[in-house]
């Protein structure tokens, strides 16, 4: 896949999820196969206003290329000023527009899929961003519209197109449905069809199989995976045997998806502080536990975390009284 000048390896990508994808989990969903992975998404106000909380955010790894920056916001001014920011501050591969957070406060505001309810803005938004990303191609996530009543993604998908944005990743939900009910597959493929420019199929990705069923029934060109990384980083493993059409491997056993959680939380703590990377590894670390037996009191244990060291005993009494419960994945 191509975005723009940029070559993406693999179809497969990380979504870039508020609160979940830090440079430490990116970091390590990208060593087990994502090949492309986003930042959290950034506030373009925030960035305007210099808030020293931010720029942390769209820090990029060394070694992740190609990788993006998503923005938000509905300001014409504060988006170009936002992207020439993230430009010169990260020098991402790509600028990513958020046109898809469904979330009341920000939705509620105009920005995220608040755009969809004003098409003609959110292609000037699209054009403040490219002009502010000096070069650098800028792409869309959005979802199908913003109730069922006014599904707008193939007409905003062509508009976008047509003022120069590089990429449409398109989550097969409305903003009124949030993440319940299921993802609609059949407008991805019908704006699929209907593009030039690549289409990344987002919603409803839970396995390696799923991966390789959106790809195949919608025709797009690379699979964003969300909701289905967490505690599970080897979806993406499991998506690459799928497409391959090898079998799928099992997730390793238990004692070594801790050692990646543990490793996941150390990054963590040396980009963030252990403080705030243990109070985030809780909600992680009782993702990985997802399925496995009698795990209440861990989990338990798990939601007091203050400190690494707290970390290391509660994975050492898991290693010690707790057995496998997904090995097949």
């Amino acid at each position: 896949m191509r975005i723009g000048s940029v070559h993406i390896p693999s179809p497969l990508v990380l979504a870039p999820m508020a609160g979940v994808t830090d440079l430490a989990f990116r970091t390590i969903c990208r060593e087990l196969g994502a090949a492309y992975t986003i930042t959290e998404m950034v506030s373009a106000k925030a960035l305007c206003y210099q808030d020293k909380k931010t720029l942390p955010l769209m820090e990029l790894g060394p070694e992740e290329h190609p990788g993006g920056v998503q923005i938000f916001g509905s300001d014409l001014a504060c988006m170009e000023e936002g992207a020439a920011i993230i430009w010169e501050v990260a020098h991402p591969d790509i600028i990513d527009i958020n046109m898809g957070c469904p979330v009341p406060k920000v939705a509620n505001n105009g920005d995220g899929s608040g755009l969809l309810r004003d098409l003609d803005k959110a292609c000037r938004v699209a054009e403040a961003v490219i002009r502010g990303a000096r070069g650098t191609p800028v792409t869309v996530k959005m979802r199908l519209g913003w109730d069922k009543g006014n599904i707008v993604c193939l007409d905003l998908a062509k508009m976008l197109e047509s003022v120069g944005v590089a990429a449409i990743t398109l989550h097969g939900r409305t903003k009124v449905q949030m993440y319940s009910g299921t993802a609609n597959w059949d407008y991805i493929r019908e704006v699929k069809h209907a593009l030039s420019i690549p289409v990344i199929a987002n919603g409803d990705v839970f396995s390696g199989q799923d991966a390789a069923r959106i790809l195949r029934y919608t025709g797009a060109d690379g699979v964003m995976i969300a909701r289905g990384v967490f505690g599970n980083p080897w979806i993406f493993q499991q998506a690459q045997a799928a497409l391959r059409g090898e079998p799928i491997p099992p997730l390793p056993p238990l004692a070594q998806r801790c050692d990646t959680a543990v490793r996941q939380f150390e990054l963590a703590a040396q980009n963030k502080g252990e403080k705030i990377a243990c109070l985030e590894a809780r909600k992680h670390y009782a993702w990985y536990l997802k399925g496995v037996p009698y795990a209440g009191y861990w989990k338990s244990e798990i939601s007091k975390i203050t400190t690494l060291a707290d970390v290391y005993r509660v994975t050492a009494g898991i290693k010690r009284e707790l057995r496998d419960g997904r090995g097949d994945g």
